[in-house]
Order: C-alpha cells, then structure tokens, then sequence
C-alpha cells in the first residue's frame, strides 16, 4: 500500500467508525456497471460537505489492490448485490487529493509536475520489474504498466477543480488541463483505465475542459440520474438518523430540506449531523463557507440579480437557464450565470420541472441573510430584516398602527415606481417585512381555501402564538376587507390548525401610498 497507489482502507474505516454512519456503498453497485466500458468517466459534481471525500475514500478502499477490504465491506449494503467479489480489491487504484497537492506543490513546479513526483516513485516501487524512464509522466507510466503487465487502473481524483476556483496561475492550469487530457483522452491509455471517477463542487469547465474532457458524464445538482441518492443524505436516511437520535423529523426539514434533484429529496449531510449530535438545528453547514462565496456575485448586479435575489429572499423562485453558464469564475455575463453557480456551490436549489431556482431552507436563508446585512448594495433589504422580529411582535400583539406604518415603509423600500401598485411587489414586501417569522411559522404565500385566496397564510410550529391569515388590498376599507376574509372562511380551513388565529387585512392607498391596517381575532 502506498499513499497515492493502492490507499489501502485505513480513510475508510475512519470514515465507518462514525457515530452516524450512513451506509452510500450502493453506489459502488452503480460504478461496478460502468467498468470497462464508454461510461466508465464519471465527475461528480456536489457543495462542500455534500461527502465528495467520504465517496472517494470508500471507492479507493473497494477496489484497490495490496489489501482486503472483504471484512470492512461485509456489513454493508454492496456485499449483498452480484457484483461485488466481481471487482473487490481487483485495480489499482490511483488516489489524487489534487486540494493537498495543490497547496503542498514542489517549489518552482507546477502542479501536475508534483503529482509525477510523488505518484511515479511509488509507481516505480510496486512494477519494480517494469521500465519507466526518468523522464515519464503518469499517463506514460501506467501505460508502460499496462503494456508488460496488463494491469488497469482506477483513478480517484478529490476536488478536482481546485485549480479552478482557487485561481491557479494560468501555467500551472493549463498544464494541469494537459496532464487530465493524458490520462482520459489518450486512445493509447484507454484501455488501461477500468474507471475514473474524479469530484470536486464545479462541472467539467466548457471553455477550458468540456470539449477536451467530453468523454465524462456528469453528475450534478443539476442533473444526476440515477446517481441523485449519492449526492447527499436522502430523506430516508434523515429520517433514519432523527429517529435514532429522537430528533423532530419536521424540524430538520425545515432547517435543512429543499434540495430535490431528480425527483430525490437531499439535506446537506453536515448539517444533519451536527444537528443530530449536538441534539438541536442551527446553521452548521454554512459555518464552513465564506461570506465572499455569495456576496461576490450577487453584488455585481449583472442583469437584475439584485431584485432577484429579494424576491427569492422574500420565499419566491425564479425563473433560471442553466445551460449556458461556462462552469468557470471568470465569465458571468448574465444573472443565469450567477444563479447556477450559486446552485452548484449549495446555496440555491434548483427546480428542474419548473426550470426554477429558490433558497432551499432555513439555514442557509440565514447564510443570505448575514451576506446582505454586509453588502452595501442591500442596506434597505437587511434594515427591513433588522427589523422583522419587531414587526411579527405587533402583528402578534395587534398593534395596528405599528405594523401599517412598518409594511408602509418595506413598500417604500423595496419596490420602484413602475411596480409600486402591483401586488405581487406588495406581497413579496410583506413576505420579507415578516423574514424572521420563518423561525416560527410555515409560511404559504396564496393560501388555497377552497372559496378563493388567502394572500398570505402563516401557520406556527411553536407552540402559544397565533397564526396569521393576510390579505392584501389596494384603494379598499380595511373593515370590508376583514369581513371578506371572514366571508371566505379562511380560519376552518387551516387544516387540523386548532390554535389561535388572527386576522389581518393590509391596505394602501395607491395615490398617497399610505398603508392601513386592521386585526382581528378570529
């Protein structure tokens, strides 16, 4: 065993012996059907902490040679499938960290210059009988391996775009551009890869890779196939991990659910964690991340992200094209751009029915949060966040006046003459007017009734407070408008809701721009 050829399984054990352990070896199933043939090229794209090395460590310590990896997997669900003595232990397995090779590069090296050096010594040591030349790079190696030994290869390559995204020189790039061309696109090398499957949070770049690297598949937040329950923790396994731990089930949701790709439900496998050791929610995965990583893009304002961004803010999705963003850092031209990249780094989830994008939950509706308060280009957006907690306290206490004078001036803030009167910039206003009610309630904007819409329906997970029930009006009487909610029965229709529930009618005056309130006890 070698520190770069044939790992051997002690990452993989460490990874096991986890309190919270979940069982992903399934996907070994899945990669064992692509041995040896055109879809052996996989790059699995995922957000930080989504479990890319955990992944790699697991595939590494299956397949590789020089040791025996039957009794770590024996418990495990891939023991149980036909395919598994087929390949176990059966490659060797090249094993890249290309973010610790990255940042511990030979002095005056590039980086593909540092991994022929620390790889082919250990090549050299195992094929002892086998002539590598000094001047060898890795793709000649193994292929001079293959050819007098017939031995194949799996390469296993973690955060595999760091280059990319840590804005690597643009020699070290491209050289590191031509050492993968070496490996996966040489006719003369095929035949001596059985597998690659290389990870990282971007897809294969387009201008830089797609065209050179086009033989991979990709598997992203976007799109993944049948590979979707590797990305991330499934519902089930949430749900697993909750009931082991007798977590509230609804709670993780709400802090941590939202991700669906391809019709599968993911949650953020750091945040579950930490939540279910540390035995309540709180904001763990974004804890990780920089405050750079969303404030940059968002504060270019390219195409109107900015009043994108405050109506996802206030709980509403957006419309997005995800195919033309280039996967890269260096060319957003259009707010689509921003968008998807945000979605690839976790920080928005994407519809692919609707073709629409939203921030997915709780925590990192937080993580948006604390990125406006600091961005001079959303000073309005965090003022009218500072003061939501004041805000739901007097509609809770039915301080009219209050709450009138605060939606009033939210109106003001966050909508521009043209769509002052419309009312879907009024109630996008008063869903973000209401943001920390979120840590409170499920908020549903157009309530379906049965006898028509609520604007704006709030129904609390905690206990002791009231829900709410909004209706926005514009050039009406704020008592006619309660009697009309009334009228539609809206309180009996809250499914199973047995708590208090207010009333609560908005209305502006669309020449003055004066908003009145009134609340009611239903």
């Amino acid at each position: 065993m070698g520190t770069y050829l044939n790992p051997g399984l002690n990452n993989f054990i460490e990874d096991k012996q986890r309190l919270h352990y979940i069982d992903k070896t399934l996907l070994i199933k899945e990669l064992n059907n692509k041995i040896d043939i055109k879809d052996k090229f996989i790059c699995s794209s995922r957000p930080r902490r989504f479990g890319k090395t955990m992944a790699a460590n697991m595939i590494a310590a299956y397949y590789s040679k020089g040791c025996d990896s039957h009794e770590i997997f024996s418990d495990l669900k891939i023991s149980t499938t036909p395919s598994f003595e087929n390949h176990i232990n059966k490659y060797n397995v090249i094993a890249l960290d290309m973010n610790v090779i990255f940042r511990s590069k030979l002095k005056g090296c590039t980086t593909s210059e540092s991994v022929d050096y620390f790889v082919i010594p250990e090549l050299r040591k195992a094929f002892a009988n086998v002539n590598i030349p000094e001047v060898a790079d890795l793709s000649f190696a193994i292929q001079s391996i293959y050819i007098e030994t017939g031995e194949k290869f799996v390469i296993v390559i973690d955060e595999y775009d760091v280059l990319v995204r840590e804005h690597a020189d643009e020699e070290d790039l491209n050289a590191y551009i031509d050492m993968l061309i070496k490996l996966f696109k040489n006719s003369y090398l095929r035949p001596a890869i059985a597998l690659a499957y290389i990870t990282g949070i971007l897809p294969i770049i387009r201008d830089s890779f797609q065209s050179k690297l086009n033989n991979f598949k990709e598997i992203t937040m976007l799109d993944a196939g049948e590979l979707a329950p590797y990305i991330g923790f499934t519902r089930e396994e949430t749900k697993l991990l909750a009931n082991n731990a007798n977590m509230d089930m609804a709670e993780l949701e709400r802090w941590y659910d939202g991700y669906c790709v391809d019709g599968v439900e993911l949650y953020s496998p750091k945040s579950v964690i930490e939540a279910i050791e540390r035995k309540k929610c709180g904001s763990y995965w974004t804890q990780t991340g920089s405050y750079e990583a969303v404030s940059n893009y968002i504060d270019l304002n390219i195409d109107g992200v900015k009043d994108d961004v405050i109506k996802m803010m206030a709980g509403e999705s957006i419309s997005v094209d995800i195919l033309d963003f280039n996967n890269n850092l260096t060319s957003f031209r259009t707010k689509d751009d921003v968008f998807v990249y945000l979605i690839h780094l976790g920080y928005l989830a994407y519809d692919g029915e609707s073709k629409t994008c939203r921030i997915p939950n709780n925590e990192i509706k937080s993580q948006w949060a604390n990125t406006l308060k600091r961005s001079a280009n959303y000073s309005n957006v965090a003022a009218i966040i500072d003061v939501s907690k004041k805000l739901l306290e007097a509609t809770q206490k039915k301080q009219e006046e209050v709450v009138a004078k605060a939606l009033e001036k939210s109106h003001e803030l966050l909508t521009s003459n043209l769509s002052y009167n419309n009312e879907q910039s009024l109630q996008s206003a008063i869903m973000l007017s209401y943001f920390y009610a979120y840590d409170y309630y499920t908020i549903i904007p157009e309530f379906t009734t049965g006898k028509g819409y609520a604007d704006i329906v709030m129904i609390p997970f905690v206990p002791n407070i009231p829900a709410l029930v909004i209706e926005l009006k514009k050039d009406k009487v704020a008592g006619g408008a309660i009697e009309q909610i009334k009228a539609k029965d809206y309180p009996s229709r809250l499914n199973g809701y047995k708590g208090n529930t207010l009333l609560v009618c908005i209305n502006y005056d669309s020449k003055t721009k004066e908003h009145s309130c009134l609340i009611e006890k239903a």
